[in-house]
């Protein structure tokens, strides 16, 4: 092996390393993330509210968008998904109001 494969193959590893550390704090995240949408949607069947707000669902979009262009994150992934979150949360609500 050369010494630039060796360099090459280093940083490779400290790459993956990285995305392993970030995979983790994203599967977290979400999963703290889902226990408040839980508790959003145990008080929406409590009070009768309908599992989804589109208006709301709207603004967040928007919010998520301007977010990904800071972060030099392509808008139209993180769209792609919170639209795919969202539709994760409205499930988990329909079910409670059942």
């Amino acid at each position: 092996m050369t010494d630039a494969t060796a360099r090459a193959a280093a940083l490779l590893k400290e790459h993956r390393e990285s995305i392993d550390r970030l995979d983790a704090i994203l599967v977290y995240t979400l999963a703290e993330r889902f226990k408040h949408t839980q508790s959003v949607g145990r008080l929406k069947a409590t009070h009768d509210l309908p599992p989804s707000d589109p208006v709301r669902e709207a603004e967040q979009i928007a919010r998520l968008e301007r977010l990904a262009e800071e972060a030099d994150l392509d808008p139209e992934f993180a769209r792609k998904f919170l639209n795919f979150v969202i539709s994760e949360v409205i499930r988990h609500h329909e079910r409670l109001q059942k």
